[in-house]
């Protein structure tokens, strides 16, 4: 049987509106979604979490986990918390399995992953992967992958938002 996938490729021009393409996505998450993060320093992985976060209507303020690993964000009414993680310190497989990570993975929560290629096989096979690229001081190029019946699903809904369908598309299935 094959897998389905979809891969979607957007730009945007300001970290608002990277902001703006991840409150977008967090108001379609629901409770077990795994989305995966990869690029450069830089390249807007917390910019976006931010966003998914204020879509997801979750409490406090959202700031890079690294020295901490994961930060938990509760929501402010109903809803699923958001677990922020960031694997830019971990050094290999092990000490990600050491963090617990998989807790958190298949958990009840919504768990976004900065550098989540770092944690290789230990990823689940059907997640939403984007890969943010820095094209210049403000713009980005943001490569969203979805593996599997939810995330593909979880993306045509995407394209269906006006602030997303406004943006610069190229899509592939």
């Amino acid at each position: 049987m094959t897998e389905l996938t979809m891969s979607i490729t957007l730009h945007t021009t300001s970290p608002e509106q990277t902001r703006l393409l991840g409150r977008s996505l967090g108001t379609l998450l629901q409770a077990g979604d795994i989305v995966c993060l990869q690029g450069d320093l830089g390249s807007g992985k917390t910019c976006m979490t931010q966003g998914i976060g204020s879509g997801m209507g979750v409490a406090g303020v959202i700031n890079s986990p690294t020295f901490v690993f994961v930060n938990e964000h509760a929501p402010v009414t109903s809803g699923p918390y958001l677990y922020h993680i960031d694997l830019y310190r971990i050094c290999d497989l092990a000490e990600a399995l050491t963090l617990g990570l998989e807790d958190y993975m298949y958990g009840d929560g919504v768990t976004v992953i900065e550098w989540a290629d770092r944690a290789g096989e230990m990823m689940p096979p059907h997640c939403l992967w984007v890969r943010l690229t820095y094209r210049d001081y403000t713009e980005r190029r943001l490569t969203i992958e979805a593996v599997g019946d939810r995330y593909v699903a979880l993306v045509e809904a995407l394209l269906l938002d006006p602030a997303v369908a406004s943006a610069q598309i190229e899509v592939s299935a």
